[in-house]
């Protein structure tokens, strides 16, 4: 089952508090979860949610990716929450390991962020005929990871 609204709720509250500046910013967020649409499901339009991560390593460099969807922009890892997701924080981990091969217990939480986000970004998508997708909004939420170990795994 995907994460609940409530849930959902509770970690973008949870953002707003340490970020109360982007209120107005993510208020179709909120509409969203107030709406009768599955705010994760991919074909809730004009926008749904999805989730990312900041991954960081000991020398502070921020992991990208070139990310397929996007013609190759280089991106942090991230995508769409699926049915068995339990949390956005799980959706973000799934994301990081299909996309990096990096595992959960290659990560850890930042101290100073623990599961909360550290950043919800709201982007439009242009629409994709091959996949019948018309153009959308993501609110794609961002957790913040340093890799466990001294460095990268291979």
């Amino acid at each position: 089952m995907p994460p609940s609204r409530s849930h959902i709720r509770t970690t973008v509250d949870a953002y707003l508090r340490r970020h109360p500046q982007e209120r107005e910013v993510l208020s179709g967020l909120r509409l969203l979860l107030d709406g009768e649409s599955e705010p994760c499901d991919r074909a809730t339009l004009p926008a749904h949610l999805t989730c990312g991560a900041v991954v960081i390593d000991r020398e502070l460099r921020v992991l990208h990716i070139g990310h397929k969807a996007s013609g190759g922009k280089l991106l942090a890892p991230g995508g769409h929450v699926e049915a068995d997701d339990r949390s956005l924080l799980a959706t973000a981990l799934r994301e990081v390991h299909e996309e990096t091969g990096l595992r959960p217990r290659d990560l850890c939480l930042t101290p100073r962020f623990l599961a909360a986000p550290v950043d919800i970004d709201v982007h439009d998508i242009d629409a994709n005929p091959a996949k019948g997708e018309p153009a959308h909004r993501h609110y794609d939420v961002h957790f913040a990871f340093y890799l466990a170990a001294e460095g990268p795994p291979p």
